[in-house]
């Protein structure tokens, strides 16, 4: 993949004075409630360009759109953001604490030269059409790009970490802390024999999309709709599959509104398919340890190489069903690769949420039964409580997603389900900013 350097927008500490509180996370993990915290938190946080609020009397000439891009001009007009003025390639290291591990993850922040899929660039998952107008419109609108696309490559060398590691001896642009208390700091790499490495590295290098397949087709778009040569460099941030901190968590599923569902029933539909485990508990003091055994066999089962996912229905029993008829996936999808059939999400959702609960492609698209649960902070306790009041039917648990399934699944030309891989941290929005 062809990359360059280049000279990014930021926030100016001189202007705004904590730029920490001027980054968002990715639009699409924003909600309303976190929204107007982002709106309160800094008048100049870059929520208000990338997830900005619509109001009722939006029009042809004033909505989100208009107003992102006024407001974009406004903090370039007033010195909130700043262009660098030597182009740099950025490095960009997070550090963070998962099931008490602390880790770091290290990447770069460079141009890359789109390419369709398949010459040098790989997807893995799925897309919906209203994302990508959405994020289209937005890119019409101020000819920028301001959230990051997170692209894996491999580089059992590590060029890319020895260069970070010595940028990251050096004053950051950027050191804070996010809400989930996450530490993203931002360095330049600017030694022209540095930035001839990278992109020397990875000149034949394939890559994979790990998040952002939105932004991603919505670069492609942008430039086949303009032609304009800037706009054929998207800007990403580019992490080594082999970086001790590069982790994917599950993502749960939890169901909600389906016409007659009984778990017991369900079990005992799957069960000629599943091994299938119980774990009953008789009262609310018994019921964590059950729920833990749940979850060690889970893990269990992920180690062996099993494809395997938790469940709990509002009853007194955990359970965890473990596939056992491999050939159950080939007669359901024999158009996938191995690859694909044997991912966790997809023996959930065609053998269980697709053959047995009526969840189709049709209905996960609009999200109609289906809400998706990252697996972070008290995410198990809340979607077990969403269940016990009654707002929702199930919840099933998933394990997490290998990152040598993310790779075999994307060389194999084909796509995960929706939500099938949970990459933590993000990538920040705001960081870096580039200008078409």
């Amino acid at each position: 993949m062809e990359i360059r350097p280049f000279k990014a927008y930021r926030f100016d500490p001189d202007v705004v004075k904590n730029v920490g509180e001027c980054i968002a996370p990715p639009y699409d993990v924003i909600d309303e409630h976190f929204q107007q915290v982002l709106y309160d938190r800094n008048p100049c946080n870059v929520v208000r360009i990338t997830r900005g609020k619509a109001t009722p009397g939006d029009s042809d000439t004033d909505n989100v759109y208009t107003r992102a891009a006024r407001d974009f001009a406004a903090f370039i007009a007033s010195g909130v953001l700043k262009q660098d003025a030597a182009e740099s390639v950025y490095a960009y290291v997070q550090d963070f604490q998962v099931s008490g591990r602390t880790l770091r993850r290290s990447g770069f922040v460079a141009l890359a030269k789109l390419q369709d899929f398949g010459r040098g660039v790989q997807p893995h998952e799925k897309t919906l059409e209203g994302p990508k107008a959405d994020r289209l419109k937005l890119t019409r609108a101020t000819a920028a790009q301001f959230g990051q696309i997170f692209m894996l490559y491999d580089d059992a060398e590590s060029v890319a970490e020895k260069i970070i590691q010595a940028a990251a001896a050096r004053l950051p642009l950027v050191d804070f802390h996010d809400d989930d208390g996450v530490r993203h700091r931002l360095y330049p790499i600017d030694a022209p024999q540095d930035i001839a490495m990278l992109t020397g590295m990875m000149a034949d290098k394939m890559t994979v999309i790990a998040d952002g397949h939105h932004r991603y087709e919505t670069a492609l778009n942008y430039f086949a709709e303009t032609k304009k040569p800037t706009a054929q460099y998207c800007m990403m941030t580019f992490v080594n599959m082999r970086n001790e901190g590069l982790i994917i968590l599950p993502t749960h599923r939890l169901a909600a509104a389906l016409e007659g569902f009984d778990v017991e029933r369900l079990i005992r539909e799957i069960e000629g398919d599943f091994d299938i485990q119980r774990f009953a508990f008789t009262t609310d003091a018994d019921k964590p340890a059950a729920r833990k055994k749940m979850f060690d066999t889970m893990r269990t089962l992920f180690d062996r190489g099993a494809n395997a996912f938790g469940i709990y229905a509002g009853t007194p029993s955990f359970y965890t069903a473990a596939l056992k008829n491999p050939a159950a996936m080939e007669a359901a999808c024999p158009e996938m690769s191995r690859a694909a059939r044997t991912l966790d999400a997809n023996v959930l959702h065609r053998l269980v949420l697709q053959e047995r609960l009526g969840i189709g492609e049709k209905e996960l698209a609009h999200e109609s039964h289906i809400d998706y649960i990252k697996d972070i902070g008290n995410a198990i306790e809340q979607s077990i409580r969403t269940v016990d009041s009654g707002k929702a039917q199930a919840v099933f648990f998933m394990n997490p997603t290998r990152i040598e399934q993310v790779k075999a699944v994307a060389a194999a030309g084909e796509k995960m389900p929706q939500k099938s891989t949970f990459f933590y941290p993000k990538i920040f929005t705001g960081l870096t900013i580039h200008k078409y």
